[in-house]
């Protein structure tokens, strides 16, 4: 996983997590890529300082989330994609079993073929979720509003 910061020709910053920078290069490519704010397609890469670990440190602590819980402009999202955000999970909600903090596990078991095929949501570190897509195992965060928090 890899994840750029990103800004539209307005002016706006945000960050996206792809699986590669190839599958950046794709989507861009294609024209999949849009401004959350403003829905502009006009995207590009914005300005970044790498994380870099001190020889001192070793490896790099694990700090960063797979997927993030919160968009940066999620604040500033226009009320009807805020509705299709709430649409979706609650489609997900309606159609999906609940498995809590087994989520990781219950994915596994389903994607090798030892449970039943079905939809699921629940909790999963960001470590959790990393290996899941590292072994091939697709898998994406809830949506989350501002409203939310509340």
């Amino acid at each position: 996983m890899i994840r750029y910061r990103l800004r539209c020709d307005s002016g706006h910053e945000f960050e996206a997590w792809f699986a590669s920078s190839a599958g950046y290069d794709a989507q861009a490519e294609r024209g999949l890529l849009s401004c959350a704010a403003c829905g502009t397609a006009k995207v590009e890469k914005a300005l970044m300082a790498p994380n870099v670990a001190k020889p001192s440190e070793g490896a790099r602590a694990d700090t960063t989330p797979v997927v993030p819980t919160k968009h940066p402009v999620a604040g500033q999202l226009p009320a009807p994609m805020r509705e299709m955000l709430k649409k979706i999970r609650e489609h997900v909600r309606e159609t999906s079993d609940y498995v809590g903090d087994r989520f990781a596990e219950e994915a596994r078991r389903i994607h090798y073929d030892e449970s039943e095929a079905r939809g699921i949501y629940g909790e999963a570190t960001p470590a959790e979720a990393r290996a899941l897509h590292e072994e091939g195992i697709e898998v994406h965060a809830l949506p989350s509003l501002p409203e939310d928090a509340n």
